[in-house]
């Protein structure tokens, strides 16, 4: 039977015009991103205009503090109805105790005589983009589904259309199914590029690496669907052609076989089902597969060298800054009971991160299992930098690896003076957090978080009060608006909140708590402390009318603030699920424009739960 041949549709471009075709469109693609990280540079000049700024939020380190006699002052006015109070007798030794929760340092110093000496040195404040564009960056901020946006949706759509038409312009798969893998071979550099955490596309343009893993993911996608239609094209084209049996016996048809499925097992790894319930399997796996995939194209293909040479320049690149950003210390863990939640202190890592930010924790102990060391978990820093209590974690309690950390921290002797149990501990960060935005460079700040999302909000608001006793913060208003299930969450956090009020002497804050857990015997608590800049409701809290308020006391201090300069906008920060984003996402849209414009635009920072 005489072979059969395969007649080209369209003219095709031969392997080498495949490539350079591939390449052209994938330098268009940077191109693009070198756009927009030309329009990212005021932002980035603004934050970097500081030399202190050059290092921190890159790398921890300690300083060594001179420790001077602070007053100690003690929640004594609890309420008897306190929702988490049993015995007065109790809760009055549990206060008085040096290392409790329910205790605070604050040391003012004649905070409020320093107004007149303090020298105001305002940081610059670059919006995101020009006024007359607001509207427009709402609307991509429109959510289709949970968690993804109209601007996620646009970009992965353009990016999609410049890949078919790198793959498919005057091209079959059937006939020409090199231009596929072309396709797929230049895309490995960026996926690579967009999974690391020390990111080079996103410190450039002013994006932290979770705020670009969704494109990670869709490219990832991408590269395997270009795989498997390269791989197809071949097996038809054999099997037409009556050579399958000997081409398949080739040596560089067998490497590329490897390759693919090596592709195909990190994409069936990287499934959700895999990604939110194995992270620790899913890991594992993209690491070998990586491993196994970029050796198994260069021999398939040796012409790919140069492709796969920057794949290991930039996953080496990012694996060197990885360990010149890990610390090994000792940490204090401690349990809260009331928030089933653990406390990590590692005193000796004091500085080097930003408000927000988060780090890699890991715990060198058996006590979380045999191989509970291997793990690695991000947590949001709950503390400020520079400080003599160094990096403190709240962990709760939500899965197997925080659940043992929990048990261990209970069963560590603690007692009422707050002796926890000392572990060892490697921290990877910082990560995550503002990126190229100033906090301080805004008008008023509100920030609205749910459970353990509480974490962030500690360090941006601790950090905006530092930074405004030193005349460098322009917001004059500070909203918190934390959502917990039980009021009792309330009490270990409590003194916290209670310094940050009394400490902040020229920006008012006002904290609301929401509990949506109803309490036993259908009581309503009241707040354990008297205060009326802090308020304890039930529900959930009602985000609209919340932004309208706190825009509404924004605008109303700008007249009286000490800089008589023009509004710099709101900030609003979110941390929480998925879903306590979107909505404060559609609150933001439902706010009248001419509202807006009052205090100069409203931004959005999220942090969200979730992989």
């Amino acid at each position: 039977m005489p072979n059969r041949t395969i007649t080209p549709v369209t003219p095709s471009l031969s392997s080498a015009r495949a490539e350079n075709l591939v390449l052209h469109v994938t330098l268009f693609l940077l191109s693009v991103i070198a756009f927009y990280v030309l329009l990212r540079l005021p932002r980035a000049f603004a934050r970097f205009w500081r030399p202190s700024e050059w290092l921190r939020g890159h790398i921890f380190w300690h300083t060594s503090f001179h420790h001077t006699r602070t007053r100690r002052v003690y929640a004594t006015n609890l309420r008897e109805d306190s929702p988490s109070e049993t015995n007065s007798t109790s809760e009055t030794k549990e206060a008085a105790s040096d290392d409790s929760h329910t205790l605070y340092v604050h040391d003012k110093n004649n905070k409020g005589q320093q107004s007149a000496q303090t020298e105001f040195n305002l940081p610059p404040h670059i919006t995101t983009c020009p006024a007359f564009l607001q509207r427009l960056v709402l609307l991509h901020r429109v959510r289709i589904s949970p968690g993804f946006s109209v601007s996620q949706a646009v970009i992965m759509t353009c990016y999609f259309a410049a890949l078919t038409y790198a793959g498919f312009y005057k091209s079959s798969p059937f006939s020409d199914p090199v231009r596929t893998g072309w396709v797929a071979v230049s895309q490995l550099p960026i996926v690579i590029a967009l999974a690391t955490k020390n990111n080079i596309v996103g410190t450039l343009i002013g994006f932290t690496y979770e705020k670009l893993n969704y494109l990670h993911r869709f490219i990832g996608q991408l590269i395997v669907i270009a795989v498997n239609i390269h791989s197809l094209g071949y097996f038809y084209k054999w099997s037409i052609g009556g050579t399958f049996r000997k081409s398949i016996s080739d040596p560089n048809a067998i490497w590329g076989l490897v390759g693919l499925v090596a592709l195909d097992c990190m994409f069936f790894f990287s499934l959700s089902f895999w990604r939110n319930r194995y992270h620790n399997i899913m890991l594992p796996v993209h690491v070998i597969g990586l491993g196994i995939t970029i050796p198994a194209i260069w021999m398939h293909q040796p012409s790919t060298m140069r492709w796969m040479c920057s794949c290991i320049g930039i996953y080496g690149l990012d694996y060197v800054c990885r360990c010149i950003k890990t610390r090994i210390s000792t940490a204090n863990i401690r349990p809260l009971p009331e928030m089933n939640t653990t406390r990590v202190e590692v005193p000796y890592v004091n500085g080097g991160w930003r408000a927000g930010q988060h780090v890699r924790l890991r715990v060198l102990s058996f006590g979380l299992g045999w191989f509970g060391w291997t793990e690695a978990h991000p947590f949001t820093i709950a503390s400020v930098a520079d400080g003599e209590e160094g990096i403190v974690l709240l962990v709760r309690k939500s899965g197997r690896w925080t659940g043992r950390l929990y048990d261990m921290a209970k069963t560590s002797g603690f007692t009422e003076a707050g002796q926890g149990r000392r572990v060892k501990v490697m921290i990877e960060g910082p990560y995550g957090g503002p990126c190229h935005a100033i906090f301080a460079s805004y008008s008023a700040s509100v920030f609205i978080v749910g459970g353990s999302g509480i974490t962030f909000a500690l360090s941006s608001i601790q950090d905006l009060i530092r930074e405004d006793l030193a005349g460098r913060s322009r917001v004059k208003s500070i909203t918190l608006i934390w959502s917990i299930q039980d009021p009792s969450s309330l009490r270990p956090i409590l003194p916290r909140l209670m310094s940050m009020i009394q400490e902040s002497v020229y920006t008012p804050i006002h904290i609301a708590v929401h509990y949506t857990r109803a309490c036993l015997g259908g009581t309503k608590p009241r707040p354990p402390v008297a205060h009326p800049q802090l308020t304890l409701s039930s529900g959930r809290p009602q985000i609209l009318k919340s932004l309208e308020t706190a825009l509404a006391r924004a605008v109303s201090l700008v007249e009286d603030a000490r800089d008589e300069r023009r509004v710099s906008g709101m900030l609003v920060g979110v941390c929480g699920p998925v879903g306590l984003g979107d909505d404060v996402s559609k609150a933001v849209a439902a706010i009248d424009p001419s509202r807006r414009d009052q205090v100069g635009g409203i931004e959005i920072h999220e942090e969200v739960f979730g992989l």
